[in-house]
């Protein structure tokens, strides 16, 4: 039977459940447990596809095409698993499915209620990742202990391991012990608190995860084990490492995979093999050197609306060994005229995806110091459309040239709604979404950077590259070096004659891992490596 193991949070939110979740993930994966994971979120939007980044952060998108939250991005970098739509649950989809089937009489006529109709919905949802090449199912709880929204999946929590037996479920409480400065003492009554709140909707947790940013005591980790019912191995510090890369480790060190395994009867004669996790931890923590990558973009105040393109940086960092550190930009303030005094002691430029007018001629004014000034420069998704406007208007003497997204009436739409987005009318789900091929062209650069001329990419768009002015923009210099299989859209352009300057259509900050960095962002770094010792 498939086990499962459910992650809370108590005290504060931005704890850290992503990441603990994503670390027992690849602490069982070391040992050769077969893992999935999930999400439950418990917001009422049926997605984040709508969401404002300021918000929620990115949008991470699944293989399947998913928009989810962006705890799913931690999950599949740590344990290097592909993920799909199954994996994100929130609120607002889990009572769509249920007025769905009021809707079609599936209840014969009974009165919909959270117990059970809700809370069987979401349990429905848990058991549905249960599948036979899974020994182990890790879910998530979003929020806080105590906060009304979340009273549901706690409810449908107590339920389930009522159903499926106790030894099959773990609970992993997350919360925080706070050292008070005065009095140079950490206080566990917030945690003391937060698991009351908890065992007072009958879930008592069987490991206790202290964040903190000092060691625990042994008469600290003693109190806590007493008031809270949770014998002492089950009392786990996660203090603050130098890297993300490092949590894994160090809740290895305190015993926590060992005491999952032997709380759930999981087989632990399997051998542990954490040497290659323990490498990018050792090399993230000693590079050889260091660059520094500009992000041009619109949420530089909300770092975690750019999550997943930082992550791919750092390994793109591990490729070259190097640490990359991260210059914010904003869109707005860059102007033509300003911009080569911005980009002074930046090594590599990333003009990331986004929507909306502000901010954009920003981009499009990066693109064009960066092809001037011999930066290096990746333009993701939005970016690579800010390229293509740039050469437009500066090489191919396309004046006034745009996209319909933001000046419908410009004279050259070199950016265009795709075809089978001119029927769109509702917002969420409705995009060009998840994995799709693109034929690279032999002997290109990105040819080169992938090994390969058929290559699969995650994407997250409306508007494409117009057909119409594809010749004149390749007469202008700019080489399409990759289209979908039918040759309709454009999917990667880059100029031979620079040290890199290179856009995709597709988001490959979603598949790039710590154990396996993306081609594009490696060969950014690499660049931005090679501009650094030059200049």
């Amino acid at each position: 039977m498939t086990k499962h193991i459910f992650v809370t949070g108590g005290v504060a939110s931005s704890l850290g459940k992503g990441i603990t979740a994503s670390s027992v993930g690849r602490l069982l994966k070391s040992r050769g447990i077969r893992v999935t994971l999930q999400k439950l979120d418990p917001y009422i939007n049926v997605d984040p596809g709508t969401m404002n980044p300021f918000e929620h952060g990115e949008v991470y998108v699944t293989a399947d095409g998913a928009e989810t939250d962006l705890d799913l991005g931690h999950y599949e970098r740590f344990v290097d698993v592909s993920l799909r739509r199954g994996s994100s649950v929130t609120t607002g989809s889990i009572y769509r499915a249920v007025i769905d089937r009021e809707r079609r009489g599936d209840y014969l006529g009974k009165t919909v209620q959270v117990i059970p109709h809700v809370t069987d919905e979401i349990k429905s949802r848990i058991r549905s990742l249960a599948q036979d090449d899974v020994d182990v199912v890790i879910t998530e709880i979003g929020g806080t202990v105590g906060d009304i929204e979340i009273l549901p999946f706690l409810e449908a929590l107590r339920q389930f391991r009522n159903e499926v037996g106790r030894n099959e479920v773990c609970f992993i409480h997350v919360t925080l012990v706070p050292h008070i400065g005065p009095s140079q003492e950490e206080k566990t009554k917030p945690t003391q608190h937060s698991v009351t709140d908890l065992r007072s909707r009958g879930i008592q947790p069987d490991i206790i995860v202290c964040r903190s940013d000092r060691e625990l005591s042994k008469s600290v980790r003693q109190k806590i084990s007493m008031f809270c019912d949770v014998p002492e191995r089950g009392v786990v510090a996660a203090l603050d490492t130098r890297n993300l890369y490092e949590v894994p480790l160090m809740l290895h060190e305190e015993g926590l995979d060992g005491y999952i395994a032997e709380l759930l009867g999981i087989s632990s004669n399997l051998e542990l093999d954490l040497d290659e996790w323990r490498s990018i931890a050792e090399r993230a923590s000693t590079p050889s050197g260091e660059v520094t990558v500009g992000i041009i973009g619109k949420y530089i105040d909300h770092p975690d609306a750019y999550l997943s393109v930082v992550e791919a940086l750092r390994h793109g960092g591990l490729a070259n060994d190097v640490k990359v550190n991260v210059e914010w930009i904003s869109a707005e303030d860059v102007t033509p005229m300003m911009a080569q005094g911005m980009f002074e002691g930046i090594d590599g430029v990333v003009i990331p995806g986004g929507f909306g007018l502000r901010g954009i001629e920003g981009k499009i004014a990066t693109a064009m110091v960066t092809r001037e000034t011999g930066i290096p420069c990746l333009g993701i998704c939005l970016g690579l459309q800010a390229m293509v406007i740039d050469v437009a208007r500066h090489l191919a003497g396309l004046d006034g040239a745009h996209s319909r997204e933001f000046n419908p009436e410009a004279p050259y739409l070199v950016i265009d709604l795709m075809d089978d987005q001119k029927s769109v009318t509702e917002m969420g789900g409705t995009m060009r979404l998840g994995t799709y091929p693109a034929r690279l062209l032999p002997g290109s650069r990105v040819a080169a950077l992938y090994g390969d001329e058929i290559v699969y990419e995650r994407h997250r768009h409306r508007f494409e590259v117009n057909q119409k002015f594809t010749t004149r923009l390749q007469e202008a210099g700019l080489q399409l070096s990759g289209n979908s299989p039918d040759g309709r859209l454009v999917e990667f352009i880059e100029l031979s004659d620079h040290p890199f300057w290179v856009g995709t259509q597709a988001h490959p900050e979603f598949q790039s891992r710590p154990n396996r960095p993306h081609p594009l962002f490696a060969g950014l770094v690499g660049a931005a490596v090679r501009r650094a010792k030059d200049h």
